[in-house]
């Protein structure tokens, strides 16, 4: 009997034990990660431990530069832009000159015209007088109204400024040096970001000098600008010395190598009363090291000939040698082109119209006034 009930429990015992490895073994089986196929001829996968993930291979950037836009394709937009915004400029001419009957009514609404236009007095009268000559007093058959308009508008303009940008040194060593000069809110510290990305699709190389220093946000603009194209931004602390942030930017310039350095500066002091000696500081402190070869004054459009003393003022203390027009798309007046163009004796070089990175152009006479003019 005693060996009856020593086998049962034996048997037990080893029903037992089966069982227990048959579960351990599901459970394993279910938490265990199924296998990776490996196609044939390719490697195994390698495992990789917590920690030690592959980064990117040497000498790839982390992220991608932007690739600015050329000024070929940016031409073909700002006319698109223009003909949309300015139009209305263009076609109220039109219409008044092809009127069977020219007769005082209808210059002195030409006059109106212009004048709303933001032309100027000056300029108005020239062009109303010189259209008169050749619609009303020229022989022959009668000229066309578009093309005699056509032919007026671009002088009037002035077609033949040069507007290309100073970019090669007047001392003939180290990088061009681009002052850009103008009231906070014109778009001067956008425009000067902008600008170097215009450079860089021409594959020249820039530095930014951010000596806006009294405006914060001025210089975490340029950086972001800069840091999209590549381009290096030298700074100072906020509110340290505007001209000691220029001259460490032309040195570093001049110490890299590059072609262009583009001085951002101050649109307003924390007095305001002293911004005008300022800039001439600042002008004077760049020319220890070299000559500035170019000064930008950008301008609000939408100001109209509100902007005409700003353009006086900047113009008697740092020698403008160019103006940047932003903002001439939307309540913008296309007149202000040849007012400050006649009030400050120099040439728009470049217009903004438009909020994108590459909505800066190079100003083309031609295409402004085709574009007035809907063609």
């Amino acid at each position: 009997m005693l060996l009856i009930v020593c086998f049962v429990l034996v048997a037990l015992v080893a029903i037992a034990a089966s069982v227990g490895l048959v579960a351990s073994r599901r459970r394993t089986a279910r938490h265990a990660e199924p296998p990776v196929p490996v196609a044939e001829g390719a490697a195994a996968p390698v495992e990789v431990e917590p920690g030690d993930e592959p980064g990117p291979e040497p000498g790839v950037p982390a992220s991608v530069l932007d690739r600015p836009e050329a000024a070929a394709s940016r031409l073909v937009r700002l006319r698109q832009r223009l003909a949309g915004s300015q139009g209305g400029l263009g076609r109220g001419l039109l219409a008044l000159l092809s009127r069977d009957r020219l007769d005082e009514d209808t210059w002195e609404a030409l006059e109106d015209t212009l004048l709303t236009a933001d032309v100027g007095v000056g300029p108005t009268t020239e062009l109303v007088e010189r259209l008169r000559t050749r619609l009303r007093v020229e022989g022959g058959t009668a000229p066309d109204p578009r093309a005699v308009l056509r032919a007026e508008l671009l002088t009037l303009v002035d077609a033949g400024m040069d507007r290309s940008l100073r970019l090669d040194p007047p001392s003939g060593t180290g990088p061009a040096v681009v002052l850009v000069v103008g009231v906070n809110g014109a778009g001067k510290t956008t425009s000067v970001g902008k600008i170097a990305r215009m450079l860089v699709a021409e594959d020249r190389s820039v530095v930014m000098g951010a000596a806006d220093t009294f405006r914060a946000a001025a210089t975490e603009q340029l950086t972001t600008w800069g840091e999209r194209v590549g381009v290096e931004v030298v700074s100072g602390p906020e509110g340290s010395d505007p001209a000691s942030v220029a001259f460490e930017s032309v040195r570093s310039g001049i110490a890299s190598g590059v072609d262009v350095v583009l001085v951002d500066t101050a649109g307003r002091l924390q007095n305001k009363s002293g911004l005008m000696d300022e800039l001439g500081k600042v002008k004077r402190v760049i020319e220890k090291q070299l000559p500035v070869s170019e000064v930008l004054l950008v301008l609000d459009a939408t100001t109209g000939q509100n902007g005409m003393v700003q353009a006086r003022v900047f113009s008697e203390v740092v020698d403008v040698t160019g103006i940047v027009l932003t903002k001439l798309d939307g309540s913008a007046k296309g007149g202000i082109v040849v007012a400050v163009q006649r009030e400050l004796g120099v040439p728009v070089k470049l217009v903004g119209l438009g909020e994108g990175p590459d909505d800066l152009a190079p100003f083309d006479p031609a295409e402004f006034v085709d574009a007035l003019l809907g063609g």
